[in-house]
Order: structure tokens, then C-alpha cells, then sequence
């Protein structure tokens, strides 16, 4: 049964690529690095109940699974090409098996990415993907170069994935059509969050630092902030919301959502002043919104301000899982 599942998989989520030497089917896989080009890789891991409900749709676990691996790329300026799958299931189910390639291939097909191997093997549901891209030598996004006096930037709206864990487990009971069409659409951005490669590639050779949002904005602004040896400033009234966001929640709780809710996926960085308005242009090209938010400061802590200049304090600032 085991190995009807890997075809099965197999025939999904095919993809040819000429780098592939050797795919799925053999003990590992030979793959070929282009010549000028340094090898990026990035792992995580989603587990049921923890990265994701219980009676999510296979095809959205699919896509998650991916997407946010290829966040990891892309908050390192690299290009995909390669993935490796764990998929541990507590049945042979097939039908979820199908859906769940599925949902990989959808993405997967957006950047020419090849599935070239891994494992499946029987326990409670969680997926592991390992992923593999390239970039120039010398041109990786890094968390450790941020200079006090770098404006801080963060692309699309931040919050959005936390209102949509808010409303799979409060779901709409007004009959309200625009208040459902909100919520369908943040549970679709909890869901299926859309890694920001293009935006990655873009910010090469000009952001001085740069991280995904996987955790909440505070906590992962905070993991450059200690990589660059920098504090940080955020003015509260400059964080973009959607209007998702903002139509479903009073003013504090889409606050605290854009700041410390987590799994947006999007990108937090850091420019050089006189490298704002270019940086700006470039990704308003690709159709990526990039808003500015603050800037890295001298110091340690991570401040947000007020309408008013004054200290706000926030009482979560990020998802930890051993805390």
C-alpha cells in the first residue's frame, strides 16, 4: 500500500525539470546545481492541531505544507527548484493522500518546483518538506545587516492569518454577506498564505536584512533585531490592515493580530533610507505591497508607538512552542 501512495503522489505532482538527473523511485535522488549558482535549503515541519485545525481540507494542507517552506526561500532571496516530502498519516487514505497532492501541485506548478523524493510512513498526521533553491553567490537575504537608521518595511497585510484561526473557531452566525465574504477570505489566507518569492529575488542586494512572518511580526522582527545587534521602532498607525481585517475586529484586537498573530508568511526587512523609493518601485513591478513601518534603531528592545509617540505595551508577541 505503501508504494501505491508514492505513485500516487508520483503522478500528481509531476514536474520535469532538466536539473533532475533522478527523481522518485530510487534511494535518493541525483540532482545537478547550476554552475554560478549557491544551494539554498530550508525544512519545517506542520503537525495537526498545532500548525493546523483538525478537518482541514487535504488540498489546503498540501499547499500550506509548501508554501511555507517556500517562504523560507523567499525571505533568503532564493529561486525554487527542489522539494523532499515526509508525509506520516495515521491510515492509507488514498483520497486525502490525492487531495493532498494536489494542493502541493498547485503550488509547486506556479515556480516549476519538482518533487524528487521522501517518505511516507504511518502515525498521527504531520508533514515534513525540505526545500531546495538557488541564488548568486554572495546575494542570499540575511538577518544580520541591519544598521540603526534603516527603515522598516513589511509586504501585504500582517494579521490576516490570526482572524482567520478566529474565525474557523468562531464561525459567522449573522447573516451579514459582506462579514461572511470576510471571513471566507481570512480563513483562505490562514489556509493558503502566498510565498513571497518574486519580492525575495527583488530585495537582492538591497535589503540590509530580511525575515518570513511565520511566528508574529513582533517575535520575528525581534530575531533580526538580535542577529544585527539593533532595537527596533514600529509606529502602530503605519502597520497595514486589510479591510477584512479591520470590518471583523475592533481596532486593538486587529492590532494585536497584525502584530504578534503569526502565520502570514509575509516578509519583514530592512532598507537603507536612500534605498527606499527604489526598493519601492521595484517591488510595486511584481504587484507585491511593501508598507513602511518603523525603522532599526541602537539598542535591543522592539518598541511599537502610538499615535501619540508613547510606548504601547503588547501582551503577546509571538507564537513559541515550547513555551
Amino acid at each position: 500500500m505503501e508504494f501505491d501512495l508514492v505513485d500516487l503522489i508520483r503522478r500528481h505532482t509531476a514536474q520535469q525539470r532538466d536539473d533532475v538527473l533522478l527523481g522518485i523511485g530510487d534511494d535518493a535522488a541525483v540532482l545537478s546545481v547550476p554552475a554560478g549558482q549557491a544551494l539554498v535549503m530550508a525544512v519545517d515541519t506542520l503537525v495537526e492541531g498545532v500548525h493546523f485545525p483538525a478537518g482541514t481540507a487535504a488540498a489546503d494542507i498540501g499547499w500550506k505544507a509548501l508554501a511555507v517552506n517556500l517562504s523560507d526561500l523567499a525571505a533568503m532571496g532564493a529561486s525554487p527548484a527542489w522539494a523532499l516530502l515526509t508525509l506520516t498519516l495515521p491510515d492509507a487514505d488514498p483520497g486525502f493522500v490525492a487531495g493532498f497532492a494536489d494542493g502541493f501541485a498547485a503550488l509547486a506548478r506556479l515556480y516549476r518546483l519538482a518533487l524528487v523524493g521522501g517518505d511516507t510512513t504511518r502515525g498521527p498526521l504531520c508533514i515534513s518538506v525540505a526545500v531546495h533553491g538557488f541564488v548568486p553567490p554572495g546575494q542570499a537575504l540575511v538577518r544580520a545587516g541591519g544598521l540603526a537608521g534603516d527603515v522598516l518595511l513589511v509586504t501585504g497585510t500582517p494579521g490576516d492569518a490570526a482572524a482567520g484561526l478566529h474565525a474557523l473557531q468562531n464561525p459567522a452566525r449573522d447573516a451579514d454577506p459582506q462579514h461572511r465574504r470576510w471571513h471566507e477570505w481570512v480563513i483562505g489566507r490562514l489556509h493558503r498564505p502566498t510565498p513571497r518569492l518574486a519580492a525575495g529575488i527583488a530585495l537582492r542586494g538591497v535589503a540590509s536584512a530580511c525575515i518570513d512572518i511565520s511566528d508574529g511580526l513582533l517575535a520575528d522582527l525581534g530575531h533580526i533585531c538580535r542577529a544585527s545587534g539593533v532595537g527596533a521602532e514600529i509606529e502602530a498607525m503605519r502597520l497595514p490592515r486589510s479591510s477584512a481585517l479591520r470590518g471583523l475586529h475592533d481596532d486593538a484586537t486587529a492590532l494585536r493580530f497584525a502584530l504578534g498573530g503569526g502565520d502570514d508568511y509575509e516578509l519583514c526587512f530592512s532598507v537603507p533610507p536612500s534605498r527606499l523609493a527604489e526598493v519601492q518601485a521595484a517591488l510595486a513591478q511584481i504587484g507585491c505591497s511593501a508598507t513602511c513601518i518603523g525603522r532599526l534603531v541602537e539598542g535591543s528592545e522592539v518598541r511599537v508607538r502610538g499615535e501619540d509617540g508613547a510606548s504601547l505595551t503588547i501582551d503577546h508577541h509571538g507564537w513559541e512552542h515550547f513555551a
